[in-house]
């Protein structure tokens, strides 16, 4: 395809130290849209920015100020008439590619919506998880530039739209947690996090959260999403996601105890 057939996207992103995966983030978008632009950690050494480079992104260098600030960052370098955000773990697949084309090609594309969302099929432990809390999982990732800005709480961001947001068919394709190991530390994490975000809000936690919502939390997943569909993977997601569950409720709950009294 050449530049003048690209599609009008700049495809905005934000990075850490992501040298191991970034790459296949980036073919999956190269050669077909306008602009790649990736604002960058300053202290990344890993070989990152010449990943990127190399796939014709901008690459402008940052100080880490949050998720929100981070990404909205991103947008505001965007020249492009649409902009699509991804992370360096997510890959655009073919057909979702054809989709987006098919969507933006000719004049006056996709009607009124301002955003689309669209399924995000995640890769873990050798299988597509396509059932329970992490499918369809659908993402608002593609915007009329100026319609949306980032929004929420870090580390949890949402994009918040101005106007319609219309519906993709096909996934995007998420590589999480590259292992187990890896999705409890993510999980201990988030779980401080939480427990930050309920002090700021004045949010009190009670023994009946810690009791009722991590059991809700694995037979949701497990079974009313259809979890057990998915194999032992299935199975190994709803119990971590109970755990997550309990374990961000019990973090939030020890930060509301009163400080020890000095003997």
């Amino acid at each position: 395809m050449t530049i003048a057939q690209r599609l009008p996207i700049s495809v905005c992103m934000i990075s850490g130290a992501e040298a191991g995966r970034i790459g296949r983030t980036l073919e999956s978008v190269a050669g077909w849209t306008s602009e790649i632009i990736i604002v960058l950690n300053d202290d990344v050494a890993d070989g990152t920015e010449e990943i990127a480079r190399k796939h014709g992104a901008k690459v402008f260098r940052e100080r880490w100020k949050g998720h929100v600030a981070q990404k909205n960052s991103a947008v505001d370098k965007a020249a492009q008439a649409w902009i699509l955000g991804l992370d360096a773990d997510e890959v655009v697949s073919p057909a979702l590619r054809s989709e987006i084309a098919g969507l933006l090609a000719g004049p006056g594309p996709s009607g009124k919506a301002a955003a689309y969302a669209f399924p995000r099929c995640a890769f873990y432990c050798g299988r597509w998880i396509r059932h329970g809390d992490w499918y369809p999982d659908r993402q608002t990732r593609l915007w009329r530039r100026g319609h949306a800005r980032w929004g929420g709480i870090d580390p949890h961001d949402k994009l918040l739209v101005d106007g319609i947001v219309d519906r993709l068919h096909h996934d995007l394709l998420h590589y999480t947690a590259e292992t187990i190991n890896h999705q409890i530390v993510k999980t201990m994490k988030y779980a401080d996090d939480f427990a930050r975000h309920c002090a700021a809000e004045n949010r009190t936690v009670t023994f009946l959260d810690l009791l009722v919502r991590p059991v809700w939390r694995f037979w949701r997943a497990y079974l009313f999403r259809l979890g057990f569909l998915d194999g032992w993977q299935g199975f190994t997601i709803a119990w971590l996601t109970a755990f997550y569950t309990f374990l961000r409720y019990v973090r939030a709950r020890e930060a509301q105890l009163p400080k020890p009294s000095s003997p």
